[in-house]
């Protein structure tokens, strides 16, 4: 560590339409704690016009080399899922904290893999939605009781991406071996602020549609194959006791842009709002409700990119409270910021919605609210049960 500040490299920095360049960069430039050391794209040209436009002191057109820089204290690995796991593997094994988007892994296995070479290193998953600060202030609402026990809850969450079409550069989102898609990323997302606020979805029936199977390429006027769900509908239950309906829905264009989560509890109603067109996990979020609360804290970063579009304002917002998590974690040699074996978690409720949704039986998972029981979601603690029936234990 130079300075004491922390230095950040990260591989994926790219100056055209990279979410590294909206989200990153601002977020780093906003902490008084972190420097931006280094960035690494595929080519030499690229990686020279990222460092000139972001402010990087170094660049490589090699992400091993950025790796292996030993004045980088946290690799940040922002690229397409595939490339998660070598890249990711390599900065553990040369001792780095390491930030890595979500999905972690292009599959389950693969994710668990890059979780038990994580034991004893610090390190972060994008799933940022989760420390919003009105999501944090919602959690501390319902942990206080003053809501009284949660009883239900109500979720609209919608994106823009995942409709009829796309361009081909984000076709790879449409193809299974990804790893990247409208489950494991849109749904995983809406997923994952329920739990932070609810606590863990220990029980769930899902149903999942592929709406618009045949994709139109925009820029080249060809069709594409989706090859996973793009619309899911799912109830379940946490382990606060709350029942919740979820609906998550692709395609929605920018006046329509939702996301909408009221809790209701014996005592009273909180809701949290939002409306980026990417999702929730990007924009900042409000929240009301009918009991007495303190506003939630001020986020670290809210700056924009200096070559993103405006589309993506707002998305340094949540990525910045992972940041200054992880820089806390590092300096005080505590573990509290949200990794890579809560991204297995995470990775194994879409599995349960998956089979649900599939199979047409109700998934009932162990609560772990630890997340640091890696057998968590193993089939061997997994049941399969129909949708209630007349005599079922949920029938009248």
């Amino acid at each position: 560590m130079t300075n004491d500040r922390l230095r950040v490299g990260i591989i994926g920095a790219d100056t055209k339409a990279s979410w590294a360049g909206a989200s990153h960069i601002p977020a780093i430039d906003a902490h008084p704690g972190l420097v931006l050391a280094a960035v690494a794209t595929r080519h030499v040209e690229s990686a020279r016009a990222s460092a000139e436009a972001f402010g990087a002191e170094r660049w490589y057109a090699s992400p091993y080399e950025l790796i292996h820089d030993d004045t980088i204290d946290i690799v940040t690995v922002a690229v397409k899922v595939p490339a998660h796991r070598a890249l990711v593997l390599a900065a553990l094994k040369a001792g780095k904290a390491v930030y890595c988007e979500a999905p972690l892994g292009a599959s389950l296995d693969e994710s668990q893999e890059i979780a038990a070479a994580a034991a004893g290193l610090h390190h972060a998953i994008g799933l940022q939605g989760r420390l919003n600060p009105a999501v944090r202030r919602a959690a501390d609402i319902i942990a206080s009781g003053k809501l009284g026990r949660p009883l239900s809850a109500r979720v609209k969450a919608t994106t823009f991406g995942f409709g009829p079409q796309s361009i081909t550069a984000y076709d790879y989102f449409n193809k299974a071996a990804s790893g990247a898609s409208f489950l494991t990323i849109t749904t995983a997302h809406v997923l994952d602020l329920v739990e932070a606020v609810l606590g863990n979805i220990v029980e769930v029936d899902a149903r999942t549609e592929l709406l618009w199977p045949k994709i139109e390429l925009t820029d080249t006027g060809e069709t594409s194959l989706r090859e996973g769900a793009d619309h899911v509908d799912l109830i379940g239950k946490t382990s606060t006791g709350a029942s919740i309906s979820v609906q998550v829905l692709a395609g929605v264009p920018a006046h329509d842009a939702q996301f909408a989560f009221e809790v209701r509890g014996a005592l009273g109603v909180l809701t949290l709002t939002g409306n980026h067109l990417a999702g929730v996990q990007v924009g900042d979020l409000s929240l009301s409700a009918s009991v007495a609360f303190s506003p939630p804290d001020r986020p670290i970063a809210t700056g924009v990119s200096p070559t993103a579009d405006s589309f993506w304002t707002g998305a340094a917002i949540n990525v910045g409270e992972v940041y200054a998590s992880l820089a806390r974690d590092i300096a005080t040699g505590t573990f509290n910021t949200p990794g890579f074996t809560h991204a297995v978690h995470n990775l194994q409720l879409i599995e349960a919605v998956k089979r649900a949704a599939q199979t047409g039986f109700r998934q009932r998972l162990s609560d772990d609210s630890t997340y640091g029981d890696p057998t968590f979601g193993d089939p061997t603690r997994l049941s399969s049960q129909p949708y209630p029936i007349q005599g079922d234990r949920h029938a009248a």
